[in-house]
């Protein structure tokens, strides 16, 4: 958790600002992808680097996103932890619950480990991932 929290703080405070062109200020218009309200200079960061990859090569391998766009690894995985992408029905590979070990497409626990938190009185709703069809 501490390492999320971590990684978090890092990619939070590296959001674009400032056009690399003109120096005036970006708008953030979603989805990783920022446009200078001077010259209309397109920026995008790295969910958005990672966002435009898969929409423009489909489902892809984490190493293959990173070596393609220049996102670390980690980075690319907290966003599936978080939720924000997610890996394809049909992949070679998922992530792993951090309860069971069990594969999930994202997010950081799987429902039933959701659940059982859910019966101990804690939530973890926020976490939950969901698990391929071909596993259940």
């Amino acid at each position: 958790m501490t390492e999320i929290n971590n990684l978090e703080k890092v990619i939070m405070g590296e959001k674009p600002d400032r056009c690399q062109i003109c120096g005036k200020r970006l708008t953030y218009k979603g989805a990783g992808r920022y446009v200078c309200d001077n010259c209309q200079t397109e920026v995008l960061d790295d969910f958005g680097k990672i966002k435009e990859y898969l929409d423009s090569h489909g489902p892809t391998p984490a190493v293959t996103i990173a070596k393609a766009t220049g996102v670390d690894r980690d980075t690319i995985n907290y966003y599936l932890r978080k939720g924000r992408v997610e890996i394809t029905e049909g992949s070679k590979y998922y992530l792993n619950c951090e309860r069971c070990g069990c594969s999930i497409r994202y997010g950081r626990y799987c429902p039933d480990c959701v659940r059982e938190a859910d019966r101990r009185g804690y939530s973890l709703r926020d976490e939950m991932g969901e698990r391929p069809r071909r596993l259940r």
